[in-house]
């Protein structure tokens, strides 16, 4: 594992009040595009609670190089999971498999938390799709004892037993603003530096999946999902998965990050065999919506290393 190279390819301004890319839905999936050049594509995954809205200024960002296509996994953002879907982490990575099918040749594969986890399941199982990886906080296993770091702060709390029906109540009294601040709380390092434009955004976001009625079995099922792989020995650990993954890999993590503890990042960059590790200071779970001008230059330092041959 040696040091990252941050490219010096010069990047857009920065536009913090940018809305969120155009979506429709494709082959089930709601799908937000980013125009770019012809040929190269960056496909990125959100994680537990988030949304393709999480990619708006990193793919931005990103533009120049890749055209951009940020997806909503079934249960989350505007995809309705198709009846029966189970909301585990191979369950995601095989639909986002299916997408990737569809387009016809490997991606960039960028991950965060949840969808980090599902695409290190992706690149390690069906390497054919994935040009480069790049994973952000990914959900490795982490067993502090505490499931209100895995997402919203309250979500993962009200489906318990005990304690599930107060949470409820609680829930039931927020606003989607104060929602909205609640998760920016957890997952920021400086919740000031999330705009207010985008806390608009996340609030109207939460108010419209209130109205869907599979949004909290999603949230449920991929919660409990992620415990179940957590627990998972032998073959099926995130950890011996991540030995599989010989596309080069970048590993982001904030040094701040409450959510997934930034102590699992050095033992995931020396598992997955072609990786190298960005540590970020004053920065939380989500580096891309946190500090996207320096990801993106680790980013395209990846894509860049790949192309020549030096990663």
């Amino acid at each position: 594992m040696t040091h990252v190279p941050l490219s010096t390819t010069p990047l857009p301004p920065l536009d913090r009040a940018l809305p969120p890319w155009p979506g429709a839905v494709e082959g089930g999936l709601h799908v937000r595009r980013t125009p770019g050049p012809d040929g190269t594509v960056a496909v990125y995954v959100h994680g537990l609670g988030g949304s393709s809205t999480n990619w708006t200024d990193l793919a931005a960002l990103l533009s120049p190089t890749a055209a951009g296509q940020a997806l909503d996994l079934p249960g989350f953002g505007f995809s309705e999971p198709a009846e029966g879907f189970a909301f585990g982490l191979e369950d995601h990575a095989a639909v986002v498999a299916r997408h990737l099918e569809r387009l016809g040749g490997p991606v960039h594969l960028v991950g965060n938390s949840m969808g980090g986890a599902v695409s290190l399941l992706l690149a390690a199982e069906r390497p054919a799709l994935v040009k480069t990886l790049t994973l952000i906080s990914p959900a490795m296993p982490d067993r502090r004892p505490d499931p209100r770091r895995l997402s919203d702060p309250l979500m993962a709390l009200a489906y318990l037993p005990v304690v599930g029906a107060r949470v409820r109540r609680r829930m039931a009294a927020l606003t989607p603003r104060e929602r909205a601040a609640q998760v920016i709380k957890l997952c920021f390092h400086d919740p000031s530096r999330f705009a207010d434009a985008r806390l608009d955004e996340l609030a109207e976001e939460h108010g419209a999946r209130a109205a869907f009625p599979w949004a909290p079995l999603a949230m449920e099922r991929s919660t409990f999902g992620i415990f179940r792989r957590w627990t998972a020995r032998g073959p099926a650990s995130l950890w011996s998965v991540a030995t599989q993954v010989q596309v080069p890999t970048l590993v982001v993590w904030g040094l701040h990050d409450r959510v997934i503890s930034v102590r699992r990042a050095p033992r995931t960059a020396h598992a997955l065999p072609r990786a190298r590790m960005l540590l970020l200071p004053r920065t939380g779970h989500v580096a891309q919506m946190e500090r996207p001008e320096a990801v993106a230059r680790a980013v395209l330092g990846l894509w860049e290393g790949a192309e020549q041959g030096t990663w």
